[in-house]
């Protein structure tokens, strides 16, 4: 199967599967969706939905993060892990992006990346849903993991993958297909037992079907 036919064979399928391709992450401002996807680093989008709610709350605007006191905001964010970390940086990136960025998320990877603690994973996923822009490929490790058995990409270098993506991935479709991805990899491809035999991705995937 050449790959252009995998491709569109395996976006038509997600899109059946998985019709409203949304971040699970839980946010109503831009900023909001920055900090959220910063705690989700070696963390469960689960874990961050459920510590947001009252961060968000204790500190309702941008300019109370450029203000808070970091180890105030370390105790609300313990439980996602590297806590201090997490809490430092998103202090000192929303700081930036008063002092900056006139309190709005640049929409421009290059920008983005000069945020504490923003990645290109990030950068590209705050591209993809907050502007909408075109061919924003958003690499974690469920989309590394999927897109290695399906053939569409090799390695497990998050910038790497990225590259191979982007030279295969319809520009329109690039995020949503990285959104498909996740959700795919929670529900079905689970890392330790995928379910290949009730996969719709099965006649597409090359590690089903023994392809090199």
């Amino acid at each position: 199967m050449e790959i252009r036919e995998r491709v569109t064979g395996i976006i038509e399928a997600l899109k059946q599967l998985y019709p409203d391709a949304e971040c699970a992450l839980q946010y109503k401002k831009d900023y909001e969706l920055m900090i959220a996807v910063r705690l989700s680093a070696q963390c469960t989008d689960a874990r961050v939905n459920m510590v947001t709610p009252a961060l968000f709350s204790r500190f309702p605007t941008l300019e109370s993060f450029a203000e808070a006191d970091v180890s105030e905001v370390e105790q609300y964010v313990h439980s996602c892990g590297f806590y201090k970390h997490k809490a430092q940086d998103i202090v000192l990136a929303c700081r930036m992006l008063l002092d900056r960025f006139s309190g709005k998320v640049p929409d421009n990877m290059d920008d983005l990346l000069s945020l504490p603690g923003v990645g290109r994973k990030t950068a590209n996923l705050l591209l993809g849903d907050i502007y909408g822009k075109p061919g924003s490929v958003v690499c974690d490790t469920h989309c590394i993991r999927i897109c290695n058995l399906l053939g569409l990409a090799q390695g497990k270098e998050p910038e790497k993958v990225e590259q191979q993506l982007r030279a295969i991935l319809p520009a329109e479709e690039s995020s949503d297909f990285c959104h498909r991805i996740v959700l795919h990899g929670r529900a079905v491809c689970v890392a330790r037992r995928p379910q290949c035999g009730n996969c719709s991705l099965a006649p597409f995937c090359k590690s089903f079907s023994g392809e090199d």
